[in-house]
């Protein structure tokens, strides 16, 4: 069992409310007996638990701040937290995070080009799609704000190293062709477009039903602008289904059969399961072991039948997948959106229409270029 990913939630609270966010707003309330921020005797033992585990495993792996709003540290407690991690991991091992943006400064810039820790910012597009979703904790406009802070990032004089790009979640109802062409003018150097959180017993906003393709729609018109560009910012959703029909590899879960290794840690140090399974049912990523930084060797916790258990619901199991010629650029989706109350996530996912049709318009598209056949 390698892990490519620990997911460290440095604050469970934000400054933010998003009405569609799986933490706060989609049943899950596990949040509510975390500390709101990480401590400095729970940031040892991370920080010590992950150098151990940079020492049991071959793997490199990435150490990513969140949420929460995880700048809701402040530069102090930030200061700490990448000090004792930088001490206690491999210098080449990748920090990252990832942030709303309302509390980027150049102070913040500072310790994170000083300790070579990039930052992705979310964002959903130009201020009328941003805000349709977006919002403060009195409903006002978060856009303005979100893009000060991006302009900090790109005009630092380390921002080719911080700036790693944007996160953006689709609403089907905008349009594609104006959410990237505002991204480009924000100099974004990659977009990572997320369906929205969802389930066959929950179905995510937008899709009228299992059928439907309102989402496949909304990227068959982003793979149009973005293929038409002479020099666009990397999509990792797009260039992910492109190198997988070519007969490479993804990088990231949720598409194709490569499995990923990811783990999360809360702001009291306990071990969870990868936290977007929270849309699926209040406690959906809580082990039954009450595993901790404070007590356990991670990579003994990894290898335990209960998270191998946990790790392999990455791979679907419907007969509908299985049989699926799409099967090995899919994967059969994100577990969250198999999800089906009485079945579990023995489902093909609720984007499976969606995946088919994008899927089918990047293979017409390559099949067009004479690449593939």
């Amino acid at each position: 069992m390698q892990i490519d990913t620990v997911l460290v939630k440095v604050a469970s609270r934000c400054n933010i409310n998003c009405s569609y966010c799986y933490v706060y707003n989609m049943g899950d309330d596990g949040w509510k007996d975390m500390p709101s921020l990480m401590s400095r005797n729970t940031v040892g033992a991370l920080s010590k638990a992950l150098g151990q585990l940079s020492q049991d495993q071959e793997r490199p792996f990435a150490t990513v701040f969140h949420g929460g709003e995880p700048l809701m540290l402040g530069p102090r407690r930030l200061e700490f937290l990448l000090q004792s991690l930088r001490s206690a991991l491999p210098t080449s091992y990748p920090l990252c995070m990832q942030t709303n943006g309302m509390l980027i400064t150049r102070e913040i810039l500072d310790l994170c080009a000083k300790h070579g820790v990039s930052i992705s910012v979310s964002l959903d597009g130009p201020k009328a799609i941003n805000d349709r979703f977006r919002l403060d904790k009195r409903g006002q406009s978060t856009h303005a704000r979100v893009v000060a802070g991006i302009e900090l990032l790109r005009t630092h004089p380390s921002s080719s190293l911080l700036y790693a790009g944007l996160l953006c979640v689709i609403d089907p109802a905008s349009s594609a062709r104006l959410t990237y062409d505002y991204f480009k003018s924000l100099r974004a150097p990659s977009v990572d477009f997320l369906y929205r959180d969802g389930n066959h017993s929950d179905l995510p906003f937008g899709k009228s039903s299992f059928e439907s393709t309102e989402y496949a729609d909304w990227l068959s018109e982003l793979l149009d602008v973005y293929l038409s560009d002479a020099n666009p910012p990397k999509i990792r959703f797009l260039d992910d289904i492109i190198k997988l029909c070519l007969g490479g590899r993804g990088i990231k879960e949720g598409l194709g059969q490569q499995e990923y290794g990811i783990a999360i840690i809360e702001t009291d140090g306990t071990i969870t399961k990868n936290d977007t399974l929270k849309s699926s049912f209040n406690g959906a990523d809580r082990f039954i072991q009450n595993w901790s930084v404070h007590n356990d060797r991670l990579s003994e916790v990894f290898e335990s039948a209960e998270f191998k258990g946990y790790h392999a619901i990455q791979n679907p199991t419907s007969s509908s997948c299985q049989a699926c010629e799409y099967l090995k650029i899919c994967g059969g989706g994100m577990p969250l959106h198999r999800w089906k109350e009485g079945a579990g996530f023995d489902n093909p996912s609720v984007y499976c229409s969606d995946q088919k049709v994008i899927i089918g318009k990047v293979i017409g598209r390559l099949k067009a270029e004479g690449l593939v056949h």
